[in-house]
């Protein structure tokens, strides 16, 4: 008696076990994404970590001409007197001083 008005022939019907397949399907897509945008987040971090030691590296060079006189002879000066600090183990910075009136040339590198 319950299906007296149920007059329509169900030719597809779905299984419970598709269901599960097409909730597993959109968990991993979700999963994906989220992992996609924290390795993209990593990355413009790193990015802005490497652009924010090359101008600290710029500011100390710059400073240590208008007090001195001289640009720094080494990146290890620049360290003990002006404060440089950065992670070693994230970036190589190459240190090159040409003469005391000449601006150095450096470079960032991550590794």
């Amino acid at each position: 008696m319950a299906n007296r008005f149920d007059n329509e022939k169900h030719i597809f019907t779905l299984s419970p076990a598709f269901y599960r397949v097409i909730s597993v399907a959109i968990f991993a897509l979700i999963v994906a994404f989220f992992l996609m945008a924290v390795e993209y987040s990593g990355r413009s971090t790193i990015e802005k970590q490497q652009e924010s030691l090359e101008n600290a590296i710029s500011r100390d060079i710059v400073q240590c001409y208008a007090i001195e006189g001289m640009y720094p002879p080494s990146l290890e000066y620049m360290e003990q007197h002006y404060g440089l600090t950065y992670d070693k183990n994230t970036f190589f910075v190459d240190y090159q001083p040409i003469a005391a009136n000449l601006y150095p040339d450096y470079t960032v590198i991550l590794r």
